[in-house]
């Protein structure tokens, strides 16, 4: 509370209605997300709506979020610059008018954050884990036909995609509210982690399910790195202790459910095919790997790229990298803004893991799959991922709220930096 009273005491004071306004429609934010399997889709709609809901009760522009937007805007000149010659095809149209949306979404989220910061922060989780869940509940159903006409609709190839186009975006989407769950189950009194056991154990089936081997990989990687984080932030021994112990016991379990389910022919089956790393589309010199040295070739003639969607014209399939359909949807202006963006809010994301703010527990988990991502954009193509966007938004919105946290309770920091933090 001393830092409500403090650190946003310069904030004109919302009406309890308002702020329960505000908090609902960042709650509906998180939860729309997990549904996008149409377009526009409900997450669309209700960003939409939220944005105009905070511009008419209140939000600001924090200078500490001028980067981001000169970012998101020199990135999406160079896709558009790109695709002049091929705005006349809707696809190509519509590619770029999402492109630009997305930036609209990072840029309202990180404004939203950096405000009210830990209440809206907890009503984010708490709309992203019912979005889990739905998705996750899903997915599930249609695998095993529990709902009627269901597998045709919630699974594709023999994997479960749930209320998403794609089983690998259920599967990356699906990682951060499972370690919302998980870090609940680690840290909250019994009842509160039992529920969360639950919750965790039902969009960790749906991650299997999709049989996504990045979806697998990115749950391990980052509960096992956010876990880290807990235990070196943790305030006491016996914290420590408890997150170390319900860990391995969450370990134990997970490895239990997969001995369970691989005991099914038509899953062990598909889960074999999937986690072989001797993957056709991943060899030989037009493969996944192939593709990446050959763009990157391409990348250094064509100052002004290829134009959105053109790789595939070139090659058998999309990019599969983030990085390099930057350079060849936008040339090297978005070539060079996005990891530019992407790797600046890595690095400031670091820096910012010990500060003892009162959202740490939330930054920790929005952090590491924020970088299970980044790392996952090397090998398939994230750039309209909702949720990417969103955590991107999110981190910078805790950064801005960060620093101006700092300047409230640090003597040591000077007026000035007070207020290039504002």
């Amino acid at each position: 509370m001393a830092y409500a009273a403090t650190a946003n005491s310069s904030l004109p004071q919302a009406a309890p209605g308002v702020l329960a306004l505000q908090r609902a429609m960042v709650w509906l934010a998180g939860a729309s997300s997990a549904i996008v399997f149409i377009e526009p889709s409900p997450y669309e709609l209700v960003t939409l709506t939220a944005a105009v809901i905070f511009f008419a009760t209140g939000v600001r522009m924090r200078l500490a979020l001028m980067p981001l937007l000169l970012a998101l805007v020199v990135l999406n000149i160079g896709y558009s610059i790109g695709a002049i010659q091929l705005l006349d095809r809707p696809e190509i149209a519509t590619w770029i008018a999402t492109s630009w949306y997305m930036a609209v979404t990072v840029l309202f989220f990180a404004m939203v954050v950096s405000e009210d910061t830990e209440a809206r922060l907890d009503m984010l989780r708490r709309g992203l884990i019912v979005g889990g869940m739905i998705a996750s509940l899903a997915a599930i159903g249609g695998y095993f036909h529990l709902v009627p006409g269901g597998y045709d609709l919630l699974t594709l190839y023999g994997r479960a995609r749930g209320t998403f186009k794609d089983p690998n975006v259920l599967g990356a989407f699906l990682i951060l509210p499972a370690l919302f769950s998980l870090q609940s189950v680690v840290s909250d009194p019994f009842g509160k982690s039992f529920r969360n056991t639950i919750a965790f154990g039902i969009m960790s089936l749906a991650i299997l399910l999709a049989f996504s081997r990045a979806a697998w990989g990115g749950l391990i990687i980052t509960a096992a790195f956010m876990l880290a984080l807990m235990v070196l932030t943790s305030r006491s021994q016996a914290e420590r202790s408890r997150i170390i112990v319900m860990a391995l016991v969450a370990a134990i379990l997970a490895v239990a459910l997969v001995a369970i389910l691989l005991s099914f022919d038509t899953i062990a089956e598909m889960f074999k095919q999937r986690a072989s790393f001797d993957q056709s589309y991943d060899e030989g010199r037009f493969g996944r790997f192939g593709r990446h040295i050959l763009g990157a070739q391409m990348a250094l003639d064509l100052p002004f790229g290829i134009g959105p969607l053109q790789f595939r014209n070139y090659f058998p399939e999309d990019t599969h990298n983030s990085y390099l359909n930057a350079f060849m949807s936008g040339g090297w202006i978005s070539g060079v803004t996005y990891p530019a963006l992407v790797f600046v809010t890595v690095i400031t994301g670091f820096r910012y893991i010990f500060l003892p703010v009162p959202w740490q527990r939330t930054y920790l988990a929005i952090f590491a799959a924020f970088l299970g991502t980044v790392g996952e954009s090397f090998i398939i193509d994230t750039d309209h991922w909702r949720h990417f966007w969103m955590m991107l938004g999110a981190m910078w919105g805790m950064y801005a709220a960060a620093a101006h946290y700092r300047a409230a309770f640090d003597p040591a920091l000077t007026a000035e930096a007070a207020v290039r933090a504002s």
